[in-house]
């Protein structure tokens, strides 16, 4: 009975308490649904307050942008006003300046036609003039002009012919007092000729810029091309050139051959220069290999000892009074095989030691002696013969001569250096400037005929005895002499002689 009190009691515990959470659970959802209406009213309301404000803020802002913009369209709109009435004035100016310009147009138009008539006016006026005068004159104007030229020409002739006269007599006079100072003054220019010719090279520069280029910042640009090349270089005050100095034209050319190519790059500092040295002394070596051996193959020379050939190619780099070594060497060799033939003896042994007798000049400035004794040695160390070496040896009589050879070779050497123009000019050039010093003397008027002797450096002018008087002809030789002096290059001095000759003749019968 118990156990179902306690399950009934249990049981209505349970519904009780059941009913008291159902009625607890409906109090509280109703007062969460109150709280959450107010809520959602609430931010109803002030959405709708902050939507107010955002179309006010909206509206003021759309009202201010309006105001901007307004008052900008104002501004541009009086900025083109002004822009139109200064567009307006400019051309009222230049309208008014076009109308001042076909004005002075016209006026310079009017007082040009005033000109041209009264240019008309005098001309005529002058051709009256000179009508008048031609007739009381007896002759044209042309006519009149020659004969009062011809007569100063001849007065002048005749005066400056005396003056020259004069002062010929008064050179002569001071010429004793005068001579020891010319022949110092000459010697001093041949050395000095001389001198350079043998041991420096000019280069030219583009412009003077480039020589500050080439010295470099504190000098070392000018002192590693001295170093590389082994050669001086001087930089003076000559114009756009610079000098390379030094006793060994190998080197000379190497370092001539790189300066060109240094300038012509543009590019120069120690490494540049380093290179570009390299590069030229391998250049200058197949040079001298090539020349070398095309004067075999000229000479018909068919082996030699390859340092040797080396030597004869160095030899294009060596001069003598202005005569290039190889090429002289060349000429004595040609000179020397006609000799040989005519003879009936070896042609071949005598241009071998015609080509090889200048040897000794290519390596004269690094060792001590002749050169035709350092040629000797030369060749004896490279296996030449016996007459060979000898030639080389005898050919300036270092050595006594022993075979026909020597006599040869000496011979053709001496014909080579000695015949006109083979030394400071080729004979094409000696030829042509005799050539041109007769033809200069041939244009002056009067002259009939005109021989240059003495190897150019004396010149016979012969004149008609008519045309000049004996006063005349001393201008007519300070004229040539003035002539040849500023259009012809030449060695030393050429004396002019003019001869004016008169002869009659006649019979006794």
């Amino acid at each position: 009975m118990l156990p179902v009190m306690l399950a009934a009691a249990f049981a209505v515990g349970i519904s009780a308490g059941f009913l008291v959470y159902r009625y607890l659970s409906d109090k509280k959802l109703k007062g969460t649904r109150e709280q959450s209406d107010q809520l959602l009213k609430d931010a109803f309301q002030e959405a709708d307050r902050r939507k107010r404000e955002m179309l006010t803020e909206a509206r003021e802002e759309m009202h201010r942008l309006r105001q901007d913009t307004e008052r900008e369209i104002k501004e541009r709109r009086a900025e083109l006003q002004r822009a139109e009435r200064r567009l307006e004035q400019k051309e009222e100016n230049l309208d008014s300046k076009m109308e001042t310009i076909l004005h002075r147009e016209e006026e310079f138009r009017r007082r040009q036609e005033e000109m041209s008539v009264r240019l008309e006016e005098v001309e005529s006026v002058r051709r009256k003039q000179m009508e008048r005068l031609e007739e009381i004159a007896g002759m044209s104007r042309e006519q009149a002009k020659d004969v009062l030229l011809k007569e100063v020409e001849e007065e002048a002739a005749h005066l400056i012919g005396l003056k020259l006269k004069e002062l010929e007599e008064k050179a002569r006079r001071e010429s004793e007092r005068k001579s020891r100072e010319i022949v110092v003054s000459a010697i001093q220019r041949c050395a000095v000729d001389h001198t350079s010719e043998m041991s420096v090279s000019v280069v030219s520069l583009p412009s003077d810029e480039m020589k500050g280029r080439i010295i470099g910042r504190e000098g070392r640009n000018i002192r590693a091309f001295e170093t590389f090349t082994g050669v001086d270089l001087i930089v003076d005050d000559t114009p756009e050139a610079v000098t390379l100095s030094s006793f060994d034209p190998v080197r000379r050319e190497v370092a001539r051959l790189s300066l060109e190519r240094l300038v012509l790059d543009g590019r120069i500092h120690p490494a540049r220069i380093e290179e570009i040295v390299e590069k030229a002394q391998k250049d200058v070596e197949e040079k001298i290999l090539e020349a070398g051996e095309e004067a075999m193959l000229e000479t018909g020379i068919k082996s030699m000892h390859p340092e040797l050939i080396k030597l004869v190619g160095q030899l294009r780099y060596r001069s003598s009074y202005g005569q290039n070594a190889l090429s002289h060497s060349l000429e004595v060799s040609h000179l020397s095989g006609i000799m040989a033939a005519e003879l009936g003896i070896d042609e071949h042994l005598a241009r071998r030691a015609g080509l090889l007798h200048d040897i000794g000049k290519a390596v004269d400035h690094q060792v001590e002696g002749p050169h035709a004794l350092i040629g000797r040695d030369l060749a004896k160390r490279f296996g030449e013969i016996p007459e060979v070496v000898n030639a080389v040896a005898a050919h300036h009589e270092d050595q006594e001569m022993t075979s026909v050879y020597d006599v040869i070779v000496s011979a053709a050497d001496a014909v080579s250096a000695s015949r006109p123009g083979a030394r400071r000019e080729s004979l094409e050039s000696y030829i042509k400037r005799l050539e041109t010093l007769e033809t200069l003397a041939k244009t002056f008027k009067g002259v009939t005929k005109a021989y240059a002797i003495q190897a150019g450096r004396e010149i016979r002018v012969m004149v008609a005895p008519n045309s000049l008087d004996d006063g005349a002809i001393h201008k007519l030789a300070y004229d040539i002499a003035r002539k040849i002096e500023s259009e012809m290059k030449y060695p030393g001095q050429i004396k002019v002689i003019v001869i004016r000759e008169t002869r009659s003749v006649e019979f006794a019968k």
